[in-house]
Order: C-alpha cells, then sequence, then structure tokens
C-alpha cells in the first residue's frame, strides 16, 4: 500500500508512496497557469497581437523553455565541473537545480519559434509574455523560503524579522529572509510596474518597449536582492565581490535599456 504523508519534509508538500509534489514544482505550476491566463487577456488589448488558441498553445512552448532553459542554465551558469563529471545527473531535477537566466533564454527560444510558426509579431507578443512573467518569479522565490533554500547573509540581531536556516544548512546564525525580499522585488513591484505600464494603449503599441521594461527591472530587483542573499558555497563571491546573479543580471540590465531605447526610436 501506498503511503500518504502531508508535509513529510520542509521541501515537500504531499507525498504518495515514492511521488511526491514539492513546493517549488507547484510554484512553476501555479506561475505557469496564472501566466497563461494573464496572457489571454493582455493578447486582446489593442493593439491586438495573437488569439486566445495561440495564447493556449503558447503554453506547451514556455513550459519546455523554461524547465530545459532553466536546468542548462544551471548546468552551465553554476556548476558545469560537477554535471560533466557525472552527465546523468543533468535528468535529476527533482533534486533542485534551476537557474531564471537560463530559463528566460529558454523562453526566448522557444518565443522566437513559436512566433515564427505562428507569424505572430514578436516582439508584440513578448511584451505581453514579460508583463505576466513576475507572476511565477514571485511564486518561485515563495518556494524557496519554504524550502528553507538559498538563505540570506546574516542579518543584525536588532532586525525583527531575522531568522536561522539551520535545519537546511543555515547554522545557529540570524539571516535575512532574502528569499522574501527577492519575492516582493522581483514578483510583487515588478509585477505592479509591468501592469501598470501594460495599462497604456501608447506604450503596449511601442513594441518591445514593455520586454525592455521588464528585463531592467527584473536586472535591478536581483542585483538588489543579491545583496542580501547568501553566495552559493561552491561559487562565493566573484569579481569585485560581486555573485553570479549580479554578473548575470548586468546584460539583462544593457540589454533592457538599449530595447527599451530602441522600441522609442521605432
Amino acid at each position: 500500500m501506498f503511503g500518504i504523508h502531508l508535509f513529510p519534509e520542509p521541501a515537500v508538500l504531499l507525498q504518495i508512496g515514492p511521488f511526491a509534489l514539492r513546493w517549488y514544482a507547484l510554484a512553476y505550476i501555479a506561475g505557469l497557469l496564472a501566466g497563461w491566463r494573464l496572457l489571454r487577456a493582455l493578447v486582446y488589448r489593442p493593439p491586438a497581437v495573437a488569439t486566445d488558441r495561440q495564447a493556449d498553445d503558447y503554453l506547451t512552448w514556455a513550459v519546455l523553455g523554461v524547465v530545459l532553459g532553466g536546468r542548462l542554465g544551471y548546468v552551465l551558469f553554476y556548476q558545469p565541473s560537477r554535471f560533466l563529471a557525472d552527465p546523468i545527473q543533468i535528468l535529476y531535477v527533482w533534486q533542485g537545480g534551476m537557474a531564471f537566466h537560463g530559463g528566460m533564454l529558454g523562453v526566448a527560444i522557444a518565443t522566437i519559434i513559436y512566433c515564427r510558426r505562428e507569424k505572430i509579431a514578436l516582439w508584440g507578443f513578448a511584451d505581453r509574455i514579460a508583463v505576466v512573467a513576475p507572476v511565477g518569479l514571485g511564486l518561485g522565490r515563495i518556494a524557496n523560503f519554504i524550502n528553507g533554500e538559498l538563505w540570506g547573509r546574516p542579518a543584525p540581531e536588532w532586525l525583527p524579522w531575522a531568522m536561522r536556516f539551520e535545519s537546511t544548512g543555515g547554522g545557529p546564525i540570524l539571516r535575512h529572509p532574502s528569499q522574501l525580499y527577492q519575492a516582493a522585488l522581483e514578483g510583487l513591484i515588478l509585477f505592479a510596474v509591468m501592469w501598470i505600464a501594460a495599462s497604456s494603449e501608447k506604450l503596449r503599441a511601442r513594441f518591445g518597449f514593455l520586454t525592455g521594461l521588464f528585463l531592467a527591472g527584473y536586472a535591478i530587483a536581483r542585483i538588489t536582492g543579491e545583496f542580501f542573499r547568501e553566495p552559493d558555497a561552491f561559487l562565493g563571491y566573484l569579481y569585485q565581490g560581486a555573485t553570479m546573479g549580479q554578473l548575470l543580471s548586468l546584460p539583462m540590465l544593457l540589454a533592457g535599456i538599449g530595447l527599451m531605447l530602441w522600441s522609442r526610436r521605432r
């Protein structure tokens, strides 16, 4: 008989025999479904860029882009030597290890292929995707917090919300709950900024502007949040004390600013 266990460990919501529903997987599913529903409404706003059928079909492409890109990004950006030594571990996605920057590249490639296949205006469709992307990002950070992973740097004892992550390797040190900082910056605040900008028909008509705003906004949010997050132990601090997340966000910031300027000139 399969045993059913609710909250068997911090990272798992429900386990039935060998099958486990993890918080991180639940965040991915919820983020993709919420993003899909919002995308369906956004593609119709003038100027319309796609149909609801095309928004529905795109969901499959988005899932593949997020999962494949996120996993390969983690392998290449964070622990290439480990996975090259034992490539079969690349398939062990249930053990964790996803990178946003890789997922973003995966979604970008999937979007380009899909738009060409469906003869959709690429930048107009990408703008609508950019508006809903922070929903999934915020949910992912909340899942990080529930899992007790990617915790923050040491915090002063007087900080009321400082906490310990002893059970997940953080030791007895009081730390910043940086996952919640990043959920607010990359999720809630960035989504609010994107939604307000997308409410302007003038900005929606400047294809590429909302995509650039998202890239620049995420880069600023990620760079800021990384000042409170403990860097990965296997990487530590890199050039001039920057983290890998900060260094990978700098090209995004430049690309975002450039794209917003380009869309204005168009």
